[in-house]
C-alpha cells in the first residue's frame, strides 16, 4: 500500500531504505490518532511481545539499544500530558495532532518513523499506519534485512485488534 499523500510521513519517504503503509477501518467513536495508538500498544498479540523480547536480547549483545516493549507506552488516561519530545513506549513523539500521530527512535545505524493517520467519513475511520526507515550504514541494511520480512506481519497484525468497521 502506498502512503497517503496527506501523511506527514509522505516527503520523509523520500529516499528511503524502507517503506511501508497498511490500513484498517473501523468505527468512528472520536478517538484521535493517539488513542489510537495506545490502543494498539495495549493489545499487542503476544507472539509479536515474544519477538520484540528476542530482538532486545539479540541486538543488546551486539552494542544496540534495547527498545523495551510496545506495551510500555503510557496510559490513555495519561496521554493529554504527553509532548513531543517525550517517549512513549519504545518510540519518542515526533508531532501529535488529532488526526496524526508521528513517532520516531533514531541511532547511529538508522532513523525510523511510524505515522498513524486517521481519515474520518461518517462513522467510519480509515487507520493508515506508516512506517518509513533510512539507514544510516551497512550494518542498518542488515539489522532491516531480518527486521523488514517480519513488520510486514507484525503490522498488518496489530492492526487487527482494532474493532473491524
Amino acid at each position: 500500500m502506498s502512503i497517503p499523500k496527506h501523511s506527514e510521513l509522505f516527503d520523509y519517504a523520500k529516499g528511503a531504505y524502507f517503506a511501508d503503509s497498511f490500513l484498517r477501518e473501523i468505527p468512528n467513536n472520536n478517538q484521535t490518532a493517539l488513542d489510537i495508538y495506545l490502543e494498539i500498544v495495549r493489545q499487542t498479540p503476544a507472539w509479536v511481545s515474544f519477538l520484540m523480547a528476542t530482538r532486545n536480547r539479540m541486538v543488546s549483545m551486539l552494542g544496540l539499544k534495547h527498545l523495551g516493549r510496545l506495551q510500555d507506552a503510557m496510559s490513555a488516561e495519561n496521554a493529554a500530558s504527553i509532548r513531543v519530545g517525550e517517549r512513549i513506549g519504545i518510540f519518542t513523539l515526533h508531532s501529535n495532532r488529532d488526526n496524526e500521530i508521528v513517532l520516531e527512535d533514531s541511532d547511529k545505524h538508522l532513523d525510523v518513523r511510524v505515522s498513524f493517520l486517521l481519515d474520518v467519513v461518517g462513522d467510519k475511520i480509515t487507520v493508515h499506519a506508516t512506517t518509513v526507515v533510512h539507514v544510516h550504514n551497512m550494518f542498518g541494511k542488515v539489522y532491516m534485512f531480518f527486521v523488514a520480512p517480519v513488520h510486514k506481519l507484525i503490522v498488518p497484525s496489530s492492526l487487527k485488534t482494532l474493532p473491524q468497521a
